[in-house]
């Protein structure tokens, strides 16, 4: 709980009676994250040790999410499966990313920069 409290927390809508909405931006970042590993093609999220699984590292690892006044600009970290199209998996990604997190926050992504940080080859290839 302390940890929500940390983060910096976004009204999502001032104009409601029953109170107001707030998303903390780890939320968003998780959302990125999530999917982005949904994407067929991209093996995990990259981190500072170059690898985080979503069962390890988190999925909030490979990604930082900048929100001002409504609008989302989102860096993502990936490493690609082999034999894939990388400028078509980022591509795929960028659109996953935006429209998740448009759907679930309403929030408008407004940048979804990919950077690729690595490629994942099979083992016993």
């Amino acid at each position: 709980m302390d940890k929500i409290l940390e983060n910096a927390l976004y009204t999502v809508n001032e104009e409601v009676d029953y109170g107001t909405v707030k998303i903390a931006d780890d939320v968003v970042a998780m959302i990125a994250g999530l999917a982005a590993t949904e994407v067929e093609g991209v093996y995990a999220m990259a981190g500072k040790d170059l690898l985080h699984k979503v069962k390890r590292g988190g999925p909030t690892k490979g990604v930082r999410v900048d929100i001002a006044n409504g609008k989302v600009r989102a860096n993502l970290a990936i490493i690609v499966n082999y034999g894939y199209n990388i400028p078509s998996v980022s591509a795929k990604v960028q659109d996953k990313v935006s429209g998740a997190i448009e759907s679930m926050t309403g929030l408008k992504a407004t940048d979804v920069n990919i950077r690729v940080a690595g490629v994942r080859i099979r083992q016993g290839v």
